[in-house]
Order: structure tokens, then C-alpha cells, then sequence
């Protein structure tokens, strides 16, 4: 399947987040003894807007542009990577018109290539551990701060299309794992999949426009 577009990652942000699920986030490594692709549908995501009129202070951007979070006000269709607890990377895609800073995290992956890889690098035999999270996926995907800024255009970091997930079939409810803004239902996954990372209380996700 070809690669999403930069127009796709230039819709408004809520529409991107749904938008991206049941598509194949792709990863391809070059290490001493082989090249390796790894694939994953997109199942569950999170949408961070920067704009006052939205209230979210758990966007990095939220009170402006830092060297950390600069990525964020770039083009869209951009990796924003960055480290978090002292121990995880997250994967976020820059979206909107360059200078709004807004973007949709990947919070969890079905796998569906190189499993065995994928057991040795997560150190575990239960597939359903490989890439239920946003720090696992990002550990299992070799993604670190040094895509940080990396278009999803390149032939190592991008994203394929795939059928789109019927809105029937998506669920939203708040955001987890932050202490803002938790009151915003920016959270989308896709209905009974084994690979979302922690399941909430649910109700059929409206598409954002």
C-alpha cells in the first residue's frame, strides 16, 4: 500500500486521530546483520492540541514553542519524538498547517511482522506485550529522539494506507496516563481490539471535521 500523503496529516487534528487508526505504522532498521520492516496497525491514538480555544495544558505546546517541543510547529506529517518518565519514548505525527503545533500520539500497535524479532527485542513470548503501550511500541519500533523531526515521507519511518476502521467501530472516551486536560474525549481505539493499551468505560467516537 503507498504511503499516507501530506495532505492527510494537514486535516484538522480530531479527524487525523480517528483517521489513523487501522493504518500500518512502518519501520525499517538496517542493523550489522540485516534489514528489518517492521509493521503494526494503528489501534488506539490520542489527539494534543495546542490552541488556547481548547484548553489543553497537557499539549507540550500548550504555552509555547521550546526546543523540546519545536517539532510540534513544524510541517505536518512530521515525527514529533520525545522522552518521558526518565525511561520512554512516545511517538506523536505533527499535524495541521505548519505553526499550529498540534499532534496525535500513537498509543498502541497490533504487530504483524517479524513477531520473533519482536519477542527478543521486547524480551517477552506474550505477543499481546510487544506493543500495547506507547513506550513498548516505540522500544519494539527502534523509535527514539533520533527521528525526533523525521518526515513520514522518508523510506524508514512512514506511514501506509490501509482500509479506513468504519466509525462504528471506534470508541473515544478521555485521555490516560496525564493529570490535564483530562477532561477532553481525545482518546480513539478501535472497538475490541486485543492490542489497545488499557481498556475505559466507551462510546461510539464522533468524526471531528
Amino acid at each position: 500500500m503507498p504511503k499516507l500523503p501530506p495532505a492527510f496529516y494537514q486535516q484538522p487534528t480530531l479527524s487525523v486521530a480517528t483517521a489513523l487508526l487501522g493504518k500500518i505504522l512502518v519501520r525499517r532498521i538496517a542493523l550489522p546483520e540485516q534489514e528489518v520492516i517492521l509493521k503494526g496497525k494503528i489501534v488506539e491514538t490520542e489527539a494534543y492540541l495546542a490552541h488556547p480555544r481548547y484548553g489543553d495544558e497537557s499539549c507540550h505546546a500548550y504555552r509555547g514553542m521550546t526546543a523540546r517541543n519545536a517539532a510540534m510547529f513544524g510541517d505536518a506529517g512530521t515525527a514529533y519524538v520525545y522522552f518521558t518518565y526518565g525511561n520512554h519514548f512516545m511517538l506523536n505525527i505533527v499535524t495541521e498547517p505548519k505553526g499550529e503545533a498540534a499532534a496525535v500520539l500513537i498509543r498502541a500497535l497490533e504487530p504483524l511482522t517479524e513477531l520473533d524479532f519482536l519477542r527478543a527485542r521486547r524480551n517477552t513470548t506474550k505477543i499481546i506485550e510487544l506493543t500495547n503501550g506507547p513506550g513498548k511500541l516505540t522500544h519494539a519500533f527502534y523509535i527514539d529522539r533520533s527521528l525526533n523531526g523525521t518526515s513520514l515521507q522518508s523510506d524508514f519511518l512512514y506511514i501506509e494506507d490501509a482500509p479506513t476502521i468504519p466509525p462504528t467501530d471506534i470508541c473515544t472516551t478521555t485521555r490516560i496516563g496525564i493529570t490535564k486536560g483530562t477532561h477532553l474525549p481525545w482518546r480513539y481505539f478501535i472497538k475490541r481490539n486485543p492490542f489497545v493499551s488499557k481498556a475505559k468505560p466507551s462510546e461510539p467516537a464522533r468524526i471531528h471535521s
